[in-house]
């Protein structure tokens, strides 16, 4: 059970705290500099973008935590990949589009399941910390 090394939690931790002054920084560009720019769906689309890159930012620092308390919990690490992996890609293929008529194509959807894989496992990984306690 102990498969993942202590620094992950300090990693997902460093991740989500970086994940979320990017989501805070583009909230802040979309409302300001680019806002001309995000009118109609482009600005629904990174609307939707910087709020699931917020709120899986937090979703990051919560793996963070929980496996600096529990380091040995390999689910945490495998939802810590899963959320930063769809976030990446689900997030990013929003912004893309929204920025630059970048063709989502199979980014989004795929990011998206990475994301929902990802609060599974979350899940698993906080019914694993019991007998850790």
């Amino acid at each position: 059970m102990n498969g993942a090394p202590k620094a992950s939690g300090s990693l997902f931790l460093a991740l989500g705290g970086i994940n979320g002054f990017l989501a805070v920084l583009l909230g802040a560009l979309g409302s300001h500099a680019l806002a001309a720019r995000l009118e109609g769906h482009a600005g629904h689309l990174f609307d939707t973008a910087q709020r699931f890159h917020m709120s899986h930012a937090l979703a990051l620092v919560a793996v963070g935590i929980l496996l600096l308390r529990h380091p040995g919990l390999r689910w945490g690490v495998a939802a810590g990949v899963l959320l930063l992996l769809g976030l990446i890609l689900f997030c990013g293929s929003l912004y893309l589009k929204a920025l630059l008529a970048w063709p989502m194509g199979l980014a989004t959807p795929f990011g998206g399941a990475l994301l929902m894989a990802g609060w599974l496992t979350l899940a698993v990984a906080g019914w694993e910390s019991r007998s850790y306690s």
